[in-house]
């Protein structure tokens, strides 16, 4: 690798995203911050054949140098030759197996990592590769972790893994510390590895995460601090390795501009935009697993709510051609419109200025997008951190709803009446509730991008990174 003289070292980071968008797309934008913060900078990105074509089209305008390896075959029986990304397996139960697979790619990456120049400064790797802290380990080099969740979640889950729950009932309210925001959890809330742990292939995996995380020299996380102070502060205080706040990362993503490059969905909004038409945006990310059962709940509470809604969907496989689908297109033809089976641009969906609110799973990525762009939020968790994360947008930002099965709890088969009144609750503008979530993410916007700008909190914490961690001057 060729590099340019300078009065500095240089400074050489190596980057191994995990093989899910959701975890890519924020280390290419933390990919496009160094070259922006560094002059003296060189980066390698990790990937395989299948998923380097989205990362070279997401890095052509920089010099990183992308690296592919060979994406084991034949590791697990149910996992299908060619599938080199969560988003392709037939199951998201084959997550932990998919995962622990990936350990197949540490010879090849240990060969090249050692021959990289030039040397390597830093190896940033995704948590879902602790075989990764073996080579960073022999070569004496920093390991970070990239944690793509949340400081709430992840004081949580830390707390909630070493005791014992104050509660029986899967559906009753308790709270976790005194000295923290008094937001109150169920089991429910937590994903069953964790609420009711077993011997077996994930706690082992799981495991070997945090003991790949408690040897690292910190944790990178894609949040910001004035976003969630007590938890930072928290974890900082009473956990290790560090945590470093840099985010949020997608303020560096680039919204399309010219109109010939607009895609069909952006060109709807535009028409929406143009009657004065309010338009809540509807997106589960692209892991999500629903059965037809609740697509259709979904689908009849959006139809009478009465709201104009743009639907990105994943279809559940044979069902693209469901025949009650079809009759749904049909009839809020105008209204609503489905894309699916597609990636879409979330970041130009809900920075488009027709787009008023947001139904989703509350993934961190796309909680963040939404605050970025001023849009409140309705939860429809499904798994991972993503009921914690509706807890926080609803009980700690205050900047949406949630929704609730029948009986109260928070996992289950909601109803088409709860979804039918959750949209319209967040989608009255000027009603009380909707006026309260609007003003409080329009000032957590505020804040996130001056935490990204020059001086601001997470501009500070990323130079401290790099001069502390990175190239250990300290």
């Amino acid at each position: 690798m060729a590099f340019s003289s300078s009065s500095e070292s240089p400074i050489h980071v190596v980057i191994l995203p995990f093989m899910a968008k959701g975890h890519t797309i924020p280390l290419l934008h933390l990919t496009h911050l160094f070259f922006l913060r560094r002059s003296n900078i060189a980066v390698t990105i990790f990937t395989t054949h299948a998923n380097s074509q989205f990362i070279r089209q997401s890095l052509h305008d920089t010099k990183a140098l992308i690296i592919e390896l060979t994406f084991p075959q034949n590791f697990h029986p149910e996992i299908p030759q060619g599938v080199e990304s969560v988003d392709k397996l037939p199951s998201q139960s084959l997550l932990v197996p998919f995962c622990k697979g990936t350990k197949n790619l540490q010879p090849e990456f240990d060969t090249i990592l050692q021959s990289l120049r030039p040397n390597v400064s830093c190896l940033i790797s995704d948590v879902f590769f602790p075989w990764s802290m073996e080579i960073a380990a022999k070569l004496n080099i920093p390991r970070l972790d990239f944690d793509g969740a949340s400081n709430f979640a992840m004081v949580f889950y830390d707390i909630l893994m070493t005791q014992e729950f104050p509660v029986d009932s899967d559906d009753e309210l308790f709270s976790v510390i005194p000295s923290l925001p008094d937001i109150k959890l169920t089991k429910n809330d937590i994903e069953p590895e964790f609420s009711h742990p077993q011997p077996g292939e994930h706690t082992d995996f799981y495991t070997e995460v945090v003991m790949a995380m408690s040897k690292s020299k910190g944790i990178i996380r894609n949040s910001f601090y004035e976003l969630e102070p007590e938890f930072v502060d928290y974890w900082n205080k009473e956990k290790s390795p560090k945590a470093w706040n840099i985010g949020p990362l997608c303020l560096l993503a680039t919204k399309v501009v010219c109109s010939e490059e607009k895609p069909m969905c952006i060109q709807w909004l535009d028409e929406k935009l143009e009657k004065g038409e309010s338009v809540l945006y509807v997106a589960f990310g692209s892991l999500a697993e629903m059965t037809m059962e609740q697509l259709r709940e979904i689908a009849i509470g959006l139809e009478n709510s009465g709201e104009h809604f743009l639907w990105v969907l994943r279809l559940p496989e044979p069902s693209t051609g469901d025949e009650f689908m079809s009759e749904f297109e049909e009839r809020v033809k105008g209204r609503g419109l489905l894309v699916k089976n597609q990636w879409v641009d979330q970041v130009a969906i809900l920075s488009h200025e027709s787009v008023n609110g947001f139904m989703s799973h509350c993934g961190w990525n796309s909680v963040l997008e939404s605050i970025c762009e001023s849009v409140p939020l309705l939860g429809f968790p499904i798994t991972a951190d993503q009921n914690l994360n509706a807890r926080m947008v609803e009980e700690y930002f205050k900047i949406g709803v949630k929704v609730v099965t029948r009986n109260g709890s928070v996992r289950g088969f909601f109803s088409s009446k709860c979804i039918e009144n959750k949209v319209k609750e967040l989608m009255d503008i000027e009603g009380e509730k909707g006026k309260e979530m609007r003003k409080n993410v329009n000032k957590l916007n505020e804040k996130a991008r001056n935490a990204m700008v020059e001086g601001g909190s997470s501009w500070r914490t990323l130079n401290l990174l790099i001069d502390e961690v990175i190239c250990n001057k300290n």
